[in-house]
């Protein structure tokens, strides 16, 4: 009877980190909703005790119900019955015990039926699910639909809609993408059309690519202003499945994640209700909303990286060759304790984000109730600035590493990981589109150079440095500050070239060495709280410096004509 929650004390480790403390003080008021509800906290060690009761619900189920459905989900998929969704029978049952356990609308206010989770409780409990079944993930993860209403929409769509997540269970889904829109969302053509006479918006359009396509509640990105071509064109709609006014034209026949039903959708005539003001659709709302699903894809390649991880090391020590576990061969050894390197590393980098990102939602919160004073201020923009340049990072590091884990886990089991008797098959392939969607890689750094150029990464990693540590961790500091001095001299080698095509050339290996410098010092400062993390700290900064200097001495050889090799 595995525990997906209870046989990984790393998460404990990281939701019990010293921030929290204040970010749940923020989050409940000061615990002012004891007295309204009997199921609010009294204090933090109230609140901490909530969320491991509540955590070791989502592990139980993941454990014995997710993970044991993961196969059968992946093998007979979702289908299209009189135009709606049908979940695999797995899937049905994973939800329907997720729904019974109260467990969708997690961070949702205690008024509209939720539990007010931090967003840093509820990336632990999607870590956990995306380890049971990374496709699972998708749907129940897609409940942060309902965070966009709660932060944007008015109080009666508040009032209408959130309840019918806590209440009933309610899916969600995003509906962005088009045929001929999809990275480029400034590009969206679908039209919402404003009926003055039954005060009513209407959508008419085609959606492809929508995750969980026929959900209860979905979000839908169109265009609402005429004769515009750019994002201030572009609103913010939710609409109702029950309304009826979609069809479903096919799901997608997927590499991996195949009991998530990706969807191509004709809306006609379909009546939807706008969230916040026009015009912000993308340039707010779905930022915001992409950033979030962002950091849910950090916490997805987690949770894929740590089954993998389970997976290899187990078959390494249960598979003998020559004589003796193929786990005693320095070439496989080797490739696990990398493995449990990149893990340790990917998470650390994930709830660091996702405390940055509580900070400076909660404090936005609050400031709509009351005015912040001048240190609060303060806070709020240092942690939105810290928000806005680590998601990207985390959603390029944890998925590329995600892919090279799965990868290496497949290489631990040799010939039998690439048959489908064995789970890391399936793992291989929900990993690869990790790095894919919400974003590619590639789009992640125009977003993270921004941390590069604008100094953000290396302001952090001068707070870093000048944390306390004990002695014996002091000579990886110092290994760090040698990796950051380098890092510096070469941004500035760059920028002051004035070749912004050349920036772009190297901006992903700027980006990488800024990550490399990051996770180093997140794994140190772990290593004070806890004494296990300091080996994986000194494997990692050894190979992240090593990494660091292949890149610069690149950097540094790289002439103008290298850059037109695929023009020519």
């Amino acid at each position: 009877m595995p525990n997906f929650y209870n046989d990984n004390k790393h998460l404990k480790f990281h939701l019990s980190h010293p921030l929290m403390k204040k970010i749940i003080s923020l989050r409940e008021r000061d615990f002012k909703e004891k007295e309204e509800f009997d199921y609010a906290p009294l204090d933090f060690e109230d609140a901490m005790d909530s969320y491991e009761k509540v955590l070791e619900i989502v592990g139980d189920i993941s454990g014995n119900i997710i993970n044991e459905n993961a196969a059968s989900v992946d093998k007979e998929g979702p289908s299209i019955v009189n135009n709606e969704v049908k979940y695999a029978s797995g899937t049905q049952e994973n939800y329907e015990a997720l729904k019974k356990a109260g467990l969708i609308g997690l961070s949702l206010p205690r008024k509209f039926g939720g539990l007010n989770f931090a967003n840093t409780a509820f990336v632990v409990a999607n870590e956990i699910v995306s380890r049971a079944d990374a496709g699972f993930a998708n749907i129940w993860g897609l409940q942060d639909c309902a965070e966009t209403i709660n932060e944007f929409a008015d109080e009666d769509i508040k009032a209408e809609f959130l309840p019918k997540f806590s209440y009933e269970g309610a899916t969600g889904a995003m509906d962005l993408t088009e045929p001929d829109a999809g990275s480029d969302l400034q590009a969206v053509q679908f039209k919402a059309t404003y009926d003055k006479e039954n005060d009513q918006w209407i959508l008419n359009g085609v959606k492809r690519f929508i995750t969980n396509g026929d959900a209860d509640i979905s979000l839908v990105l169109a265009r609402s202003e005429e004769d515009t071509i750019d994002a201030r064109g572009l609103s913010l709609f939710v609409y109702d499945r029950s309304h009826k006014a979609v069809t479903i034209r096919r799901i997608e026949n997927k590499l991996g994640i195949k009991g998530s039903p990706t969807c191509e959708l004709v809306f006609k005539n379909a009546p939807a209700k706008l969230i916040g003001s026009r015009k912000f659709g993308l340039i707010k709302y779905v930022m915001s909303l992409m950033n979030a699903a962002r950091l849910g894809i950090g916490a997805q390649s987690v949770g894929i990286a740590e089954a993998a991880y389970r997976e290899a090391l187990k078959y390494a020590q249960e598979r003998s060759q020559f004589g003796k576990a193929i786990i005693q061969f320095p070439a496989v050894y080797e490739m696990l304790s990398v493995i449990k390197v990149k893990l340790f590393g990917i998470r650390s980098l994930l709830y660091e984000t996702s405390r940055f990102v509580d900070m400076y939602k909660t404090y936005q919160k609050i400031s709509e109730e009351r005015t912040l004073d001048s240190e609060e201020r303060q806070e709020m923009k240092k942690y939105q600035k810290m928000a806005d340049v680590y998601t990207p990072l985390l959603k390029m590091i944890s998925s590329e590493y995600c892919n090279q884990i799965a990868y290496d886990a497949i290489q631990i089991h040799g010939g039998t990981g690439y048959m489908k008797d064995f789970p890391v098959e399936r793992l291989y392939r929900d990993a690869r589109i990790t790095s894919i969607y919400e974003g590619t890689t590639q789009l992640q750094v125009v977003a993270a150079i921004k941390g590069v150029t604008t100094e953000a990464y290396l302001l952090r990693i001068k707070e870093y440095e000048k944390e306390s540590l004990r002695p014996e961790l002091v000579f990886l500091r110092k290994t760090l500050i040698k990796m950051t001095e380098e890092y510096e001299q070469t941004v500035r080698n760059v920028i002051e070239l004035k070749d912004e095509e050349l920036l772009d050339f190297h901006a992903r290996r700027l980006v990488e060495m800024a990550g490399n410098i990051i996770i180093g010092y997140l794994l140190v400062l772990d290593a004070m709280r806890d004494e296990e993390y300091q080996n994986a700290a000194e494997v990692f900064i050894k190979r992240a410096e090593a990494n660091n200097k292949e890149k610069v001495y690149y950097i540094n050889i790289t002439e103008n004509r290298d850059l037109g090799i695929i023009r020519q």
